[in-house]
């Protein structure tokens, strides 16, 4: 009966992040103008480390793959919103809304795993100084970058599969400014509570269990600094509690927007915007 009464949607009607027109223009007037700030200095960031020999530590390495991963990153949605942000209504093609979901969920992925490497990185560094450049060489790098975006692709293909095979019973207007899992599920006609299971099984797991080992491990460094001189604390406490806002920064909207219940709250839109948009720019 679910598929019998399912309706075959052509396209989605995007409500965008606010349904007050004269404040569409202040919306597109900022956004534009952090796009335009930011992204330069990410694209300026990775040419100037692939330029300069003296940048070439493994930890350089992984800053190049993660700020190039966020400009791809916050360029799944960004263009779009500006876009739609003057246009009535904002419709977007079911083709288009699920390539927007599986890139959206494959970069992201493929940036959270590059924070392990980097957490793998300064664990090596302080832990076992001596074997560092043994532990983690160039071939090391390649193979933990390559994993990060093998894993985000997998990770990508498992939602974009779950999501594509719901059915939908005619209802097409998704309440934010791109496609996702969330607003998607609430149109499916089918039973939610099994959507959220495995939407969680997926998006959840993976989140919490990097958020956690990434805890772990800069618990570890940070408790490891008891056996260092006053001038290496102060060296490694700045690199890692960097690293630690990086952390928060990326999965505190992540596990906000994924990992809770999918039901309304209050400010979604902007924890979404923060999460798609302005955090992966500001990262490296």
């Amino acid at each position: 009966m679910e598929h019998e009464n399912s309706t075959v949607v052509r396209e989605f009607v995007l409500l965008g992040l606010s349904h007050t027109r004269k404040v569409q223009p202040v919306l597109f007037f900022f956004l534009q103008l952090f796009y335009v700030i930011v992204l330069p200095r990410n694209i300026l960031l990775i040419l100037t480390v692939q330029r300069d020999s003296k940048l070439g530590s493994p930890m350089h390495f992984f800053l190049v793959n993660l700020a190039f991963l966020d400009i791809c990153y916050c360029s799944v949605t960004l263009p779009r919103t500006l876009a739609d942000l003057f246009s009535n209504p904002q419709n977007i093609a079911y083709n288009a809304c699920m390539a927007q979901l599986l890139f959206l969920h494959f970069l992201g992925a493929a940036e959270m795993f590059p924070l392990l490497a980097m957490a793998y990185d300064r664990y090596v560094a302080i832990c076992k100084p001596l074997r560092y450049t043994v532990l983690v060489n160039r071939t090391v790098c390649h193979v933990l970058v390559g994993a990060s975006w093998g894993g985000g692709f997998l990770h990508g293909i498992i939602v974009f599969a779950l999501t594509i095979r719901l059915p939908f019973c005619g209802l097409n207007i998704l309440d934010n400014f791109f496609c996702d899992i969330r607003q998607l599920a609430k149109l499916a006609c089918t039973n939610t509570y099994t959507v959220e299971l495995l939407m969680f099984l997926n998006n959840g797991i993976v989140i919490i269990t990097c958020f956690v080992l990434l805890l772990i491990s800069y618990t570890v460094l940070l408790l490891k600094l008891q056996t260092h001189s006053t001038k290496a604390k102060k060296k490694i406490t700045s690199t890692c509690v960097s690293h630690i806002v990086v952390v928060f920064v990326t999965f505190g909207p992540a596990i906000y927007i994924y990992v809770l219940p999918f039901q309304a709250v209050p400010v979604e839109k902007v924890v979404a915007l923060f999460h798609t948009v302005i955090f992966p720019l500001t990262n490296p």
